[in-house]
């Protein structure tokens, strides 16, 4: 295929859309023959994904990689940003964690060249085995006040070479100025990179819209390569915490009601994604105590701050309410953050998190947790330790070692899923091992005491229909005729068709591949 320049999508704020249309055009690339991958150097989220090697990156460039047909690889996301305060954020370079940061000395210009050097560098990897790199900028492409250290828009793409294309929303109101606006402040040089101009979001009559597209092309002097509109039908695995504003927020009657805990500090919650299309359930978001007791299911989520959130649960009522619904029925499972928070006790004697060095936790599982420094990540097969008991000759099964004992494990019948978490979490003195989950390698995750009651540090456990059939079993008399479980892989699969049809229809993209393919 013909090599094309590596193009950017940069904003002329945050929330425009770039995340999305960046996949979109990584399924363009892709199936238009090419071999594209995305790269943003910067991110900033809570919602991370492990990659195949065990190291962390954004959500974001995890989905456009998916929409891509490639591995994820920290090289896509060299510089990840997962805020713990308003104030301060965990900083993962290349994948790892190595410290916490406040924004001030973040931003500082003092030693920003080493992390410039970094993404520049997995910028460069990624180059040489992609055809063409689809960029992402953050926030808006003209923050003047933080022009010397920034590292994920303009500096990025004039080292990249990179085609920008500025995407406005026009939802919000203000593009004429917006737009403007923000190539006014760029410096010469930079506005040299901007090719194109991308309106983002339309609602109404296009016809409406037509002339202001001349205007806007006439003041800028640089093409509108196209207006997409705002759509509802496509579901696409949201970054941003912000989507949670969109969420059901109450039960409903003749459903199987499941309840995911509004955390304040809540992280990946796109491990909910499924839920949300699975006819036999109604997934709800909420820290309501009323609506908390309506539901037959209760998920406690990931959290990037435990303790805090504990603090939180107790002082508003949600803990007392959650265990006041498991003893009347309700199950309840925690994920990663929330598997330590229903444990005996969560620990802090070396403050890893913050101020708080102890606190009790809601009591539902023999556990304790410990805060840990090292953070694992890591991509993981697993099997429900409830399957040990298969028989080994009629399924083919290998033996493996767990402690003292031995348990079977099919070959074909491993899940998938992935960790990144801090804190290491065991039994108490006195409690059974009872694992809910038996790894691959050998070791064990979570803790079960029975179908209403379990924890585990695997993020994308509900991905796997095997395991939402496991956790709806106990309530197979309301599902009699609410329908079947889905293929979700093949859902995404679909929706990313859907999203590059959308934006196809909307684009210039004859003059895009002509900007992509001309030389400067």
């Amino acid at each position: 295929m013909e090599k094309l320049h590596p193009i950017m999508f940069a904003g002329t704020g945050s929330d425009v859309g770039k995340s999305i249309i960046a996949a979109a055009f990584c399924r363009i690339f892709r199936q238009d023959g090419y071999h594209p991958a995305p790269f943003k150097a910067q991110n900033m989220a809570l919602n991370s994904y492990a990659t195949p090697e065990g190291l962390e990156i954004g959500r974001a460039q995890a989905v456009q990689a998916e929409a891509a047909g490639v591995p994820c690889h920290t090289d896509m996301n060299p510089l990840l940003l997962k805020p713990s305060s308003d104030c301060t954020a965990q900083v993962v370079l290349n994948g790892r964690p190595i410290g916490n940061r406040d924004a001030y000395e973040y931003f500082r210009v003092e030693g920003r060249e080493e992390l410039r050097r970094e993404v520049c560098s997995a910028y460069d990897r990624l180059a040489t085995r992609y055809n063409p790199v689809v960029l992402e900028g953050a926030g808006s492409i003209s923050e003047i006040n933080l022009r010397d250290t920034d590292l994920v828009n303009l500096p990025m793409a004039l080292h990249a070479g990179a085609d920008v294309i500025l995407v406005g929303d026009i939802d919000r109101g203000g593009v004429f100025a917006s737009v403007y606006g923000s190539l006014m402040l760029l410096r010469p040089h930079e506005r040299e990179r901007i090719k194109g101009i991308l309106i983002n979001k339309f609602r109404g009559d296009i016809r409406l819209f037509e002339p202001g597209i001349k205007m806007l092309e006439d003041l800028c002097g640089i093409p509108v390569v196209g207006v997409v509109p705002y759509y509802r039908d496509i579901y696409i695995e949201e970054e941003d915490s912000l989507a949670l504003a969109t969420k059901s927020v109450q039960a409903e009657q003749g459903k199987v009601n499941i309840a995911v805990i509004l955390l304040r500090h809540l992280s990946n919650f796109t491990d909910f994604n499924v839920l949300e299309r699975d006819p036999r359930v109604h997934l709800f978001y909420t820290n309501n105590t009323d609506e908390i007791a309506k539901a037959d299911i209760i998920l406690l989520p990931g959290s990037k701050s435990t303790l805090a959130d504990l603090h939180e649960l107790r002082r508003n009522g949600v803990a007392q309410a959650i265990i006041r619904a498991h003893h009347e029925g309700a199950t309840v499972m925690g994920i990663c953050g929330g598997y330590q928070l229903m444990g005996q006790e969560v620990c802090d004697p070396d403050h890893v998190e913050g101020e708080i060095e102890r606190l009790p936790g809601l009591g539902l599982l023999p556990v304790s947790t410990h805060m840990t420094g090292e953070k694992v990540t890591r991509q993981v097969r697993f099997q429900l330790n409830e399957e040990r008991r298969m028989n080994n000759e009629e399924l083919g099964c290998t033996i493996m070692p767990n402690g003292n004992s031995s348990f079977f494990i099919p070959h074909s019948s491993f899940l998938k899923g992935y960790e990144i978490h801090m804190g290491t979490t065991i039994p108490t003195h006195d409690a059974p091992v009872s694992p809910l989950n038996l790894l691959e390698d050998g070791r064990t995750d979570g803790y079960y005491v029975n179908r209403t009651c379990m924890g585990t540090y695997i993020h994308g456990i509900l991905d796997n229909p095997a395991f939402i059939d496991f956790l709806l079993e106990p309530f197979a008399d309301k599902l009699a005729d609410a329908g079947t479980a889905f293929d979700y892989q093949q859902f995404k699969e679909e929706q990313y068709d859907k999203l590059a049809d959308h934006v196809r229809r909307h684009i210039n993209l004859p003059l895009i591949y002509q900007i992509l393919t001309t030389h400067d």
